[in-house]
């Protein structure tokens, strides 16, 4: 998509944006556009001027421009964004020597335009510095007391699925899309840990947060948004970001009626919930002057547990009822492990993984294969640092590309097609793999790791386990397309299937 065709399909007008950068122009040619010589950045394509290297940038997949540079410049290159270096880090060697060899170094989170306006430092995601961490301890150890990765979450997440068994069993094998009961389904799980409750599907407050989540990651990632990030463009002319304040401001407006409710009726000896822990330290730290306690990171944690726990889990399970229609052979390959191990009478729990590899390898090839956060989240270089013979100086924006390392012919066999095989070995044992790096790596990775995986392996094999999935009459499983949609996070197209009872 070029640039020009972006500025004509968003709010802003050409000439505004022409004027703005005739006068910029002006103003940078008396400033130099060039580093220290003491910093030596890695080779790259040569950048036009302002635009840098946005000429060439596919802004609806933009990983896909940086796997195909870095075929002609290397594992590490430099890419600009505007007059802005960054560094992209490709492959399994490069990205994990930057995130877990030097994981200090590159251990910063970078911040675009965009989400400095809604972040500013704070929450979890997107924090920096001694807030983050704060922040990042305080949720992982608040998380793990109220159940993540034990077995009265593994309860809850088995309960919850029993409930989506009965949504598809409604529909007695008729077409339907599934996103938003496999939405409501996963987004439950954190509801119960954030909120210390969960939603009925139809609850119309549920779903409109679910609706001002799928907006806002659809937004995050707009080519226009994107142009925002790298070229001083007055935001008043960029209407994505117009929208996303807005959405940011209505889901902000939710959360703090919920805390400001929680924290009037707070009694510390009922504390369910993460919101009621943060309001315990919160009390606990009031003559605090340097508390990171604030409104403002409770309420920016809340969003960030919300949005993480619900995309990215629930956009892999669709992934994975796609996979499973679009190869019947690996879907029936899969109810036959459960049967053997399971068999029908009992949902599957965790402690089934190690006796069903196959299922394990699928589980595993979906989040591979379905390639869920394409770009990684935006890093920064936290101090100046050599890394493979470059000198980066401190602040410099990198992107350690997740698709170049799942997708790495060096350590998958087929990289390109959807093949269990990758994580099984000669015998048909499960095998980890390295280079499986779905949830980033290092300082950075996911909080909710253990307990998205622990999600994904029970939802996936009791709905497997209950119905057979097929493509909606008339249509064939090798016509289905499985090409994802571009965004933040890269999901399936809209489809429907017909849920048929086992």
């Amino acid at each position: 998509m070029s640039i020009m065709k972006v500025l004509l399909e968003d709010t802003i007008s050409v000439s505004s944006f022409l004027l703005c950068t005739a006068a910029l122009f002006i103003v940078l040619l008396f400033k130099s556009s060039t580093k220290c010589s003491r910093y030596k950045f890695p080779p790259g394509p040569k950048p036009w001027p302002l635009i840098g290297n946005l000429n060439i940038l596919n802004l609806k997949f933009p990983q896909n421009t940086m796997c195909k540079l870095a075929e002609q410049y290397g594992a590490v290159f430099t890419f600009h964004m505007g007059r802005k270096k960054y560094v992209i880090v490709t492959g399994y060697e490069a990205v994990k020597e930057a995130l877990v060899t030097q994981a200090d170094d590159f251990g910063e989170r970078g911040l675009p335009a965009s989400k400095k306006l809604n972040f500013n430092g704070k929450g979890i995601i997107f924090a920096g510095g001694e807030s983050w961490k704060t922040m990042r301890r305080f949720a992982l150890s608040t998380l793990r007391d109220f159940g993540m990765g034990r077995s009265t979450m593994e309860d809850r997440i088995i309960e919850e699925a029993q409930q989506l068994l009965e949504v598809f069993a409604q529909y007695q094998g008729k077409p339907f899309n599934p996103t938003i009961n496999i939405n409501s389904a996963v987004s439950n799980i954190i509801c119960m840990l954030v909120f210390g409750q969960r939603f009925q599907y139809d609850d119309p407050q549920f779903l409109r947060l679910q609706e001002l989540l799928r907006e806002t990651f659809r937004l995050s990632s707009s080519p226009m948004t994107q142009l925002y990030d790298a070229l001083p463009i007055p935001m008043f002319l960029v209407g994505d970001r117009l929208k996303a304040m807005k959405i940011h401001a209505e889901a902000r407006c939710y959360y703090t009626k919920v805390y400001q409710q929680r924290k009037a009726e707070h009694d510390r000896n009922d504390v369910r919930s993460f919101i009621d822990r943060f309001i315990v330290r919160q009390n606990k730290e009031q003559d605090n002057p340097n508390t990171f306690f604030d409104d403002q990171n409770m309420l920016l944690s809340i969003s960030n547990l919300f949005a993480a726990g619900t995309e990215t889990t629930s956009t892999t399970l669709r992934w994975g009822l796609l996979f499973m229609m679009k190869y019947p052979h690996i879907q029936e390959k899969v109810q036959a492990e459960i049967e053997n191990v399971v068999g029908r009478e009992r949902p599957p729990r965790t402690d089934d993984r190690k006796r069903m590899p196959y299922v394990d390898a699928v589980v595993h090839e979906i989040q591979r294969f379905g390639n869920i956060v394409p770009t990684n989240l935006l890093h920064e270089t936290k101090v100046d640092t050599t890394f493979r013979g470059y000198h980066i100086p401190k602040g410099t924006p990198v992107i350690p590309l997740l698709t170049s390392v799942l997708f790495d012919k060096t350590q998958w066999q087929m990289p390109h097609e959807f093949n269990p095989g990758h994580f099984l070995d000669a015998e048909g044992q499960f095998v980890k793999r390295d280079a499986f790096m779905p949830f980033s790596a290092g300082r950075r990775v996911c909080v909710g790791e253990s307990l998205a995986k622990m999600e994904l392996f029970l939802f996936f094999t009791i709905l497997l386990q209950r119905f057979t999935f097929q493509p909606p009459p008339g249509v064939q499983p090798q016509d289905l397309d499985i090409s994802p949609s571009p965004g933040v996070t890269t999901s399936p197209k809209r489809y429907e299937f017909c849920a048929i009872k086992r």
